[in-house]
């Protein structure tokens, strides 16, 4: 296996101290080519969250472009991501004044020493702070109850040792509504709503809206169906810089047909601003 080089540059897209920077830190080893430790912390019964190595992708590509917010960006899944070293790959397709679009690849060892491609991603990058004001939306803000009335993995029984490392990081407040499935009794509506933010107060930034979109139970859990739901493909857009404060994250699902649905997914801040929205496409299990 390749070898870092000794004394690598440092990824200026690292920014604070928090848990979720430290371990989506990259480290850049040359141009284009970033090492990264993939967190156990950030797992569901060992397997890594999509969102969160959709920020790890999206963190080396705010250092290889000219622009530091992604706009857009778009992941296939294409084989499951273990906790340990790992290497993004990134190529600069395209720079504007405007918006800049780049590629990167996620990869790791198998068993065997081979380098397996994990996660392939299509991104445009922009200035956040650069956007006029002018907001004409239908869209409104999901009705949640107040945070104090949601529940979180704390107020349930106890969970299963090692089975789901990333509740211990964010701050997660399920609407009562989209909890039936947590009691027995799913709605059958492919619902879910949640306050959203992390463990330790970090206020959310462009990057951390990318691990906020699939950061809630499944909706797939509130139509009765139960197990791993993994991603397939997962497409984000962010729309502004959010306000401090607890995030509102509404998911829905319309349709699931052959064993795949959807989900869309809604993130909203303390001032009543759409900051992101995502759809991606999932495999279920019916039997």
């Amino acid at each position: 296996m390749p070898e870092a080089a000794s004394a690598p540059s440092p990824s200026r897209a690292v920014i604070g101290d928090s848990e979720f920077d430290r371990d989506t830190a990259v480290t850049r080893r040359e141009p284009g080519v970033y090492d990264i430790g993939l967190s156990a912390g950030w797992t569901i019964f060992n397997a890594v969250n999509g969102g969160y190595l959709l920020a790890v992708l999206g963190r080396a590509l705010a250092d290889a472009l000219p622009h530091q917010d992604p706009f857009t960006i778009s992941a296939h899944y294409l084989t499951a991501s273990r906790p340990g070293p790992a290497v993004v790959r990134t190529d600069m397709v395209r720079t504007g004044r405007t918006l800049s679009t780049g590629q990167a690849s996620l990869f790791q060892y198998d068993d065997k020493g081979n380098e397996v491609e994990r996660i392939r991603v299509l991104a445009s990058y922009g200035d956040l702070t650069a956007l006029p004001d002018d907001v004409r939306t239908t869209a409104t803000p999901p009705a949640i109850p107040p945070l104090e009335e949601c529940f979180g993995p704390e107020d349930g029984p106890a969970p299963v040792e090692g089975g789901s490392a990333i509740a211990d990081r964010l701050m997660l407040k399920l609407d009562p509504a989209t909890l039936g499935w947590a009691l027995g009794a799913p709605s059958g509506k492919g619902e879910m709503r949640a306050w959203f933010g992390l463990a330790d107060g970090r206020d959310a930034d462009p990057l951390s809206l990318l691990l906020a979109v699939d950061a809630l139970p499944p909706t797939a859990f509130e139509l009765g169906l139960k197990g791993w739901v993994p991603t397939v493909e997962l497409t984000v857009h962010v729309r502004r810089r959010p306000a401090p404060g607890p995030l509102r994250v509404s998911i829905t699902t319309r349709n699931l047909a052959g064993g795949f649905l959807e989900e869309d997914a809604e993130v909203w801040d303390t001032g009543n601003h759409l900051v992101a929205q995502s759809r991606q496409l999932a495999r279920v299990r019916l039997g």
